[in-house]
């Protein structure tokens, strides 16, 4: 397990608002490795991931500029779950030694690894602690496809294909309710912030 430096996991489903609020650590000097980045380093172009997804789906996954068609990978995942299956074991481990790599490194009080599926994976066994950023669904599916301008129903497929907002707010430590304003989040998260610099020294001690 990497947990040095202090990790703090950040996850909630599509739409939650991850991204914004990872956004507010790092304006207070904390690291955060991004898992979303992650899945789309292993599959950069020229990446050994991408011929076997190609041997496996024919070269239509490939674009003419070297880079995976994302489209069409999703297709498969949301409709085939052998395929899914597949994919997932032949990325999550590379994604994983991605990440470990990036955690090692960080130089903050505490580093945070955002992951959208860090409950759905082994992501969870690398973290200290779990922050959940969470919204009503209703509020959730309104606004990702508003950002993603797709419908609903495609919305909706997405958060099926994932864990239940019951079973994250079940298995989180700390849970930020951001159905709220943008642009409160900056201060909302100080409490957090200190609450975790507090958990990092006192791992410190114990080590």
């Amino acid at each position: 397990m990497y947990r040095d430096p202090y990790i703090v996991g950040l996850t909630g489903g599509i739409g939650c608002g991850k991204s914004t609020v990872a956004a507010a650590f790092r304006k207070l000097a904390i690291d955060v490795v991004d898992a979303d980045q992650a899945s789309r380093a292993v599959v950069n172009p020229g990446m050994p991931a991408l011929n076997i997804i190609a041997d496996r789906f024919g070269s239509h996954m490939i674009c003419s500029d070297g880079s995976l068609n994302r489209c069409a990978m999703r297709s498969i995942i949301f409709s085939e779950l052998k395929e899914k299956n597949w994919l997932e074991n032949l990325l999550h481990p590379l994604i994983a030694e991605w990440i470990q790599e990036k955690l090692v490194s960080a130089k903050s009080k505490y580093v945070m690894l955002e992951s959208p599926l860090l409950l759905e994976t082994n992501q969870h066994r690398l973290v200290n602690t779990l922050l959940l950023i969470d919204v009503p669904e209703k509020l959730q599916v309104a606004r990702a496809a508003a950002r993603d301008q797709t419908s609903q129903k495609s919305i909706e497929a997405i958060i099926n294909n994932q864990i239940t907002r019951e079973e994250r707010l079940a298995k989180a430590d700390y849970i930020f309710d951001n159905s709220g304003l943008e642009e409160d989040i900056p201060q909302n998260i100080l409490w957090l912030h200190r609450i975790f610099l507090n958990l990092a020294a006192e791992a410190l001690v114990t080590d």
